[in-house]
């Protein structure tokens, strides 16, 4: 599962540097990406800041029930044996 997630990491990394690179050939900066959109660098900080003010509590909130359970699982599961 880890592997799946790096493979996917490096490919995204991969595919935005390729994208990045041709977009620079061409002129086109980042802040021009936003403004087009119609956002200005507030408005996008704002929406980080509203987003993380709406994650932060949940994220709390779940990992007080997930995080005592699945160390309860972890105690008392049976050990692996590995073989050589």
């Amino acid at each position: 599962m880890v592997h799946g997630f790096w493979r996917t990491l490096v490919r995204v990394t991969t595919a935005s540097l390729v994208v990045g690179s041709i977009m620079a050939h061409f002129g086109i900066t980042p802040q021009q990406v936003v403004e087009q959109s119609g956002l200005s660098q507030e408005r996008v900080v704002e929406f980080v800041r509203s987003g993380l003010t709406w994650v932060l509590p949940n994220l709390g909130l779940g990992a007080v029930v997930i995080v005592p359970l699945w160390f309860l699982i972890f105690l008392f599961r049976p050990s692996r044996v590995r073989g050589d």
